[in-house]
This record gives C-alpha cells, structure tokens and sequence, in this order.
C-alpha cells in the first residue's frame, strides 16, 4: 500500500507564530501622539494606547472585560452542593435497593424486618446524618450496599481531588493498597512541610519524597517551592470554597469529610498538610468567598478548581490593569491568560508586550534633561512623515487631481535625491536606483552579476526646490478655546505636517511657528507638540504679529509666507513693556493695535493665509476684513481638513512665489 503522504495544515498552536509579520510601531507612534498632543505624557500614552490596542490587536481594556466575563460567567452558571447532591443521589439510590430488598425477602424475620424498615424510614433529613447513622447498618441488599460503599469513597475521593488534581479519577475503584499509598503520601508530605517551616529541609529530602510519590503528583515539580507553591494555591482555593457554602453545606460537608473512605484519618491528614501549606504561604487568600448563584452543582474538587480559576482570572485581572507601581507587561502570565481566554488572547498580548519593549527600546522616546520622558526628533520626523501624507491624501481627494500631492514645485534640481514616495513625480536617479538595488542584491546573498531586480524600496528620485527661498511664519491660536472647542489636537497635527513638508521638500526655505494666547511665543516642535491646555484668557494676535515681523525682518531676502490659525478675535495686546492686556469683548485699543500691527507686515508683502476655525459670524466678518487689508485669503476648514488646508495653501504660496 503506498503511503500516504497528504498534509493538513491549520492555524499554527505552541506560542508566537513564526510566519507573523514583525511588528510595526507606526500605530502605536501615531496613537500614543495624538494623546501627547493632547496634553499625556508618553508614558501615559504608551500606556492609553496598550489599553485601547490596535486596528488588528485588541488591547488591555478588552482583554480585561473579556475576564471578567469569564469570571461573572463561573459564578452564575455553578454551586456548590455538588458533592453532597451526590451523596444524596447515592443515598437515596441505598434506601431503595434496601427497602425493597426487605419486601422480598420472605424468610426475614417479621419483628428484624419491622425495626429495619423503621430505621431507613426515619432517616435524618441530613445526608450527613444519615451517612453516620447507617455507618454500622447490616445490609440485606447487595446493591444498597455498594451504593452506600460508593458514598464513602466519593467523600474520599473529593476531599483528595480539591487539593490533588487528577486524584478523583485516579482514585475510581481504588482498592485498599491504593489507600495505603495515598495515606503515606499525606503523612510524608506533612513530614516535609513542617521540616521546611523550621527550616529544617534538604534537596534530599525532597528527591526521597519524589521518588516514592511522584506519580500521585502528574505536575511533576522540580523543587519543594514549586510544590509549595502549587498545593497551596489549591488548598486556599479549598478554604475559600468553603467559605464561599452555606452554613449549612459547610456543616453537611465537615460531617461528611470525617466519614471520608469509612474513617476520619483521611480528614485529619489533610488538615495537617493544610495547616503546613497555609504556614508557609500566608500571603495567599484563605478567608474569601464568592457568591455563587447557578444551578449546576460541583463536587469538591470542581469547585477547588472553581475557585482556583477564579483566584487566577482575579490575578490577570490584576496584572491586566496595569495600576500598580512598576507595572510593565511582562507581568501578564500569558499561558495563564491562554488557560482563561484561549490562544487568540495570548496572541493579542504577546502582541502589546512585543509593541511595549519596542517603543521602549527604540528612538522614538528619550529622557530630557528634567528627566521627563518625550517624543525624540526621530519620532516627531516619522510621525510629520505621517501627517503629511495623511494632508496629501486628503488634498488630492479634494482636488481631484493626482499631482495635488505633495511632489515638489516645478523648479531647479538641488543635486540631492531621496526615496520615492507614493505619488512622487520627480524623475528617478538612475545610478543610485540601480546601485541600490545590486547593493541589496548581494546583502541578500545573491549575485549581481546574474542580474539585479528593482524592488519599490531602491528607487530614490531627484530632488528640486522653488527658485524663491521662503521665510514661513506659522501663527497658531492657543487660547483655551481652541481646546474647548476641538481644535487643540488638530492644530498641532497641522504644524507637525507642515513642519515636516518644510524640512523635506523646501530644505532652502525656513520655518517658524508662533504661538499666541495671553502672550505669543517663538516655539519648537518639541515644545508646542507637549503643550497642554491651560485656561489663561487672551488671543494676542498682536504679538504674535510683533513676532512674525521680527522673524521677516532676519530674512530680508526671503519670500515672507504667513499662515494664521485662529477660532476667535483677538481679546490682547502687548504694552511697550511687555505686559499682555486682556479684554472681552474685544475693545477698541486691542483692534486697533492688531491692524496697525498687521498692516505692518503687510508692507514686507508677506503673502497672508487666515484659517478661520468655528462658524462665530462675528469672527468671520472680522477675519475678511482683515484680509482684505494684506490683501490675504481666508480659508474656513473643518477640524479633519486643517491639515490638508494649510498645506494646500502654502503650496500655492510657493508656486506664486516661484512664478
């Protein structure tokens, strides 16, 4: 017969999967700015963005619902009288047999079988009671005996199950050397836990206690902590199980537990090696309890584990929120989340982990001097990479027209090339090109001389600048208002982008940006991208202007461009002292000292954009009027089209100015 050599194939199980692509940390970078535009540290943003997770990742947030999901759902589908609903089933199943056993047999004595049927007709309503009471009862039945049998090995069984995993099934049809041995393993193991708590204990002793009862132990534990470590969890699981009963099932179930394979001495070695476990592991929970409300019943050892579940949903829980000092998440135990949540969540968190030491390790963040953590120029030049190609995207689907984009101004070649980006209409550099891809070629381990593949990754194109060199002022309102109303992160957006376009493709041209509330600043990126919002009333467009005319003033030779970002009048205005005046509504020397400012740049023939944000009809009127003074335009855009606005303005900025 030919073998068969078919092959299935399905999703890949056993940890991380070896044909995932690399992690790439531009979501991340572009998420975790936003909320540092928005006024976070980049801690805290790092630590927002792994809460809320990625496009294809979910994050922190829902893993963490998705546990206590888990959790609620444990506690409203079980309950606990699942062990002593069996001892009644068997029980009753012993009476019967026995009652009907009596009928039958017609050669009983009538007075015996009188004080008989007297005895199991008035059996305690307690099913540990009755257990007690029949403990010496003579069975006539066979089968009413070995149901009652069946009881006492189950409470056997269950006690040993809660703090053994395995040991119910284990145990099925256990005979007496079976006992035996589960006796000397419970006293052995009491030997070595009060060995440990005086301190006391050896290696040796641990591989002797191995070598004789490792096979009642399938974990295998390599030392006595790990063995510790692993009763423990489940004897305090035992503890808040039954903390978790009814007074009632808890008195049910101690009365029962003594009656554990037909003699109190399981019970008594298993409270010593409880006491042993709960000395040596104090810091574990011992003492609470759960409420559990559903009707599916659970033996002692299912309601162990029950617990045991929990305790651990409780931990991921724990590490999931990532509150505490020195959280990082590292912490999170993947296999356990695996246990609780199944393979697609391990994926998802070892995702974050993988995205966390990343961002941590990369140069995207570093410390300033003051020892807080910020965005690198790196980070700041990947994600203004990001933002203008977001603008341009948006540009050219307003205008309809391909070469919207951000491909240069038609002018002279500086001599220097960079990498093509999508939408570039810049002629390619052949020789780098070609070069680039025989380079890759050979770093690939093949052999250039057999011919070279141009891949997207080698082409780099010739740079060209405008023939006018340009000197760009851009003005950003950053008056409370500005954040109350929406605009605060798109403004920042906007200077990123635009900063970026300047520094790439108009490397001749130079850029300053001003902010004005109370008072204007001269500010680098750095510091306008970890600005926060601050409710310091003023729009002091006027010294702003003071500003820009002095940046104009140090480029006598430049193009003048200035781009003016503003939701509201000006409300301020600088004295000869240089004291900001507040007042609103705006009054009559503010206005006046803004346009006799603002005619004064005119005169320099800076070409003057207004971006007008909001709908307020007073401020609209306001900014034509003072538009049509520089002979200016206005530009009303929404908050997702600034961007793409102030970018397409200042390109046609250019293109006059290179006409």
């Amino acid at each position: 017969m030919a073998e068969d050599r078919r092959a299935r194939y399905g999703r890949f199980t056993g940890g991380p999967d070896p044909l995932a692509p690399p992690v790439d940390l531009s979501e991340a970078l572009a998420s975790m700015s936003d909320d540092v535009m928005a006024g976070y540290g980049p801690d805290q943003a790092l630590r927002e963005y792994l809460r809320r997770g990625g496009a294809d990742t979910r994050g922190l947030d829902d893993l963490a619902g998705d546990v206590q999901r888990v959790r609620r759902s444990l506690l409203e589908r079980h309950s606990l009288g699942g062990t002593i609903d069996q001892v009644k089933k068997l029980l009753d199943e012993a009476v019967l047999a026995e009652r009907g056993q009596l009928a039958r047999d017609i050669t009983m004595d009538p007075t015996d079988r009188t004080f008989r049927e007297m005895q199991i007709e008035n059996l305690p309503d307690s099913p540990a009671a009755a257990v007690s009471e029949l403990r010496g009862y003579d069975w006539q039945s066979a089968e009413a005996q070995q149901s009652f049998e069946q009881i006492e090995d189950l409470l056997g069984r269950d006690a040993l199950d809660a703090r053994f995993q395995g040991m119910k099934q284990a145990l099925e049809n256990a005979t007496d050397e079976d006992r035996a041995r589960v006796a000397d393993m419970l006293r052995d193991l009491g030997d070595l836990l009060e060995k440990r708590e005086r301190g006391e204990d050896t290696e040796e002793d641990f591989a002797r206690f191995m070598d004789a009862h490792g096979d009642l132990l399938p974990e295998s534990p390599s030392t006595l902590d790990e063995l510790v470590d692993m009763l423990a969890r489940r004897s305090a699981a035992a503890a808040r199980m039954l903390e978790s009963m009814t007074e009632e099932q808890r008195a049910e179930i101690a009365q029962l537990s003594q009656q554990a394979f037909g003699s109190p001495d399981l019970q008594e070695q298993l409270d010593r090696v409880d006491a042993g476990l709960r000395s040596l592991r104090p810091d574990l929970d011992w003492t609470g309890a759960e409420e559990f409300a559903g009707d599916e019943g659970l033996g002692l050892g299912e309601g162990a584990r029950a617990l045991e579940d929990l305790a651990e949903l409780d931990r991921l829980a724990h590490q999931l929120s990532q509150s505490y000092p020195g959280s990082s998440l590292s912490d999170v135990d993947v296999d356990a989340l695996e246990r609780q949540l199944g393979g697609d969540a391990s994926v998802d968190v070892r995702k974050l982990q993988e995205i966390e030491e990343r961002m941590q390790e990369s140069d995207y963040l570093r410390r300033s001097a003051d020892g807080d953590l910020r965005l690198s120029p790196a980070a700041l030049k990947r994600l203004g990479k990001t933002l203008l190609r977001d603008a341009a995207t948006r540009l050219s689907g307003r205008s309809g027209q391909r070469d919207a984009r951000l491909t240069g101004i038609a002018g002279e070649q500086t001599g220097s090339t960079r990498e093509w980006e999508f939408g570039d209409t810049e002629p390619w550099d052949v020789a780098r090109t070609v070069g680039n891809a025989i380079v890759r070629t050979a770093a690939d381990g093949g052999d250039p001389a057999r011919g070279v593949r141009i891949s997207v990754d080698d082409v780099e194109v010739q740079e060209t600048e405008a023939r006018t060199r340009a000197a760009v002022v851009l003005l950003v309102d950053v008056s409370f208002s500005m954040a109350m109303d929406g605009w605060w992160l798109p403004m920042k957006r906007t200077a990123l982008a635009l900063h970026h376009l300047v520094r790439t493709r108009f490397r001749g041209d130079d850029l300053t940006l001003i902010t004005f509330g109370r008072i204007a600043r001269t500010t680098d990126l750095d510091s306008l991208v970890g600005l926060s919002a601050e409710y310091d009333p003023g729009t002091n467009l006027h010294h702003g202007l003071l500003l820009a005319e002095d940046f104009f003033r140090k480029h006598p030779t430049a193009q003048p461009v200035m781009l003016i970002v503003t939701d509201g009048e000006p409300t301020a205005y600088l004295t000869p002292s240089g004291e900001g005046v507040f007042s609103y509504p705006p009054d009559s020397a503010t206005i006046h000292r803004t346009i006799e400012q603002l005619d004064r740049v005119g005169r320099q023939g800076a070409q003057t954009t207004f971006f007008r944000l909001g709908d307020d009809r007073g401020l609209a009127r306001f900014v034509d009027a003072m538009a049509r003074r520089v002979r200016g335009t206005v530009v009303a855009p929404s908050a997702d089209d600034l961007g793409s606005a102030v970018v397409g303005e200042f390109m046609r900025s250019r293109r006059r100015g290179s006409a």
